[in-house]
């Protein structure tokens, strides 16, 4: 294998791995729900490691200018943003960026917006900071497989930042959805959150993992106001598939922003790994080959998973993704009882994650992560089917 052509190994030699994906459950378990993908990392980060390794380079972090030059690099390239290297700062991971983050911007109490279903751990960092959660939720259009039929209504959300919310978390690209915002909801937001005195915090952790017939915005480029309102919080770790090595970025591109964010502890940076920092930099600035190939795999899994489904289980709905790895099943029809996914793990052997974790309203949907090879999908659809 080459990062010209990416592919994932037999599940004999991933049940042989030690992550969570792949210890979490018993070996006879299919395990679909973690977010990690199945493929040998870029050999860029490769040589890196196994360099820092070898040499016994493995002490505290000091400084990376290299990682934001591979950032900025890879955001010029990529979606012709300017990137404000001195305003770029390191973070063990998305979460912990989200989490310090939010402790200089809020206090114990505030309430924070989210749009539901998202990514589970939102709701974990909004506790962990003691913030009240007010939740607009997506609505679903019930447009055909290949749009994305998620919608968001601006209006409401309009009318939430006006009765006094501190904080909008952003998931963009959006976990579980795998919806883009475009560049016009992107601006209203901004727009609305400079006029209600709104901060933006925009998870764009699976930027890289945009399909190339969509185009991923990031927030800080679509406006002045959304340079006054915003920060970035992204990582190489899910493009690059190196999330065990812990390395973020906390970005901004405001002076005023800036300012506040230097109350962040000096700590943040330094939980982060050396490895993580070094193995991102070399992600960003040299991994494009390595990327634009398992991309080219993704969209076409997530294609795979739609034709399998419709071929075998008619009833289930789901969307095409337009970024990431992961589809969002709907499973009401399969009458699977109240929490689908366990149901699915005690009759069929194969595990996914549980929609409830994303919001009050998904229950009898399950969350799948087809960053895999075509047998093991072949085979997670043929264990639903043996489940009914």
């Amino acid at each position: 294998m080459s990062d010209h052509n990416v592919v994932a190994p037999s599940l004999s030699e991933l049940l042989t791995h030690s992550s969570e994906k792949w210890r979490g459950f018993p070996a006879d378990v299919l395990p679909l729900p973690v977010m990690e993908m199945d493929f040998p990392i870029a050999q860029p980060i490769r040589d890196v490691l196994i360099d820092m390794v070898t040499q016994s380079d493995l002490g505290y972090l000091g400084p990376v200018p290299e990682l934001a030059d591979g950032f900025a690099a890879f955001c010029a390239k990529r979606w012709n943003w300017e990137v404000d290297k001195s305003q770029v700062r390191i973070a063990a991971d998305v979460g912990v960026g989200c989490v310090e983050v939010l402790r200089v911007f809020t206090q114990p109490g505030d309430r924070i917006l989210i749009n539901s279903p998202v990514y589970q751990n939102f709701f974990n960092w909004i506790n962990e900071v003691r913030l009240e959660r007010i939740d607009i939720p997506f609505v679903n259009t019930g447009s055909d497989s290949d749009v994305n039929p998620w919608t968001l209504d601006l209006d409401e959300v309009e009318k939430t930042y006006a009765s006094g919310i501190k904080v909008h978390l952003l998931c963009s690209p959006h976990n579980p959805l795998g919806r883009i915002y475009s560049r016009a909801e992107l601006t209203r937001i901004a727009d609305m959150a400079k006029k209600y005195g709104v901060i933006v915090i925009s998870d764009e952790i699976h930027s890289p993992l945009t399909f190339k017939s969509h185009e991923f915005v990031p927030f800080l480029t679509v406006s002045e106001a959304a340079r006054e309102v915003g920060i970035t919080v992204t990582s190489a770790s899910k493009g690059w598939n190196i999330a065990g090595l812990k390395s973020a970025l906390i970005v901004s591109q405001n002076e005023s922003i800036d300012e506040v964010l230097k109350l962040m502890p000096p700590a943040v940076k330094f939980r982060s790994s050396i490895l993580g920092a070094f193995a991102s930099a070399a992600a960003f600035k040299d991994g494009e080959v390595w990327l634009d190939s398992v991309l080219d795999t993704l969209e076409k899994n997530s294609i795979m998973v739609r034709d399998l489904l419709s071929a075998k289980l008619p009833s289930v709905k789901t969307h095409l993704p337009q970024s990431s790895y992961v589809a969002w099943l709907d499973l009401t029809s399969l009458n699977l009882g109240e929490n689908p996914a366990q149901t699915l793990l005690e009759r069929g052997k194969v595990a996914f994650n549980a929609g409830y974790m994303y919001g009050a309203q998904s229950t009898q949907f399950v969350r799948l992560n087809y960053a895999t090879s075509p047998t093991i999908l072949t085979e997670a659809i043929d264990r639903i089917v043996k489940s009914l």
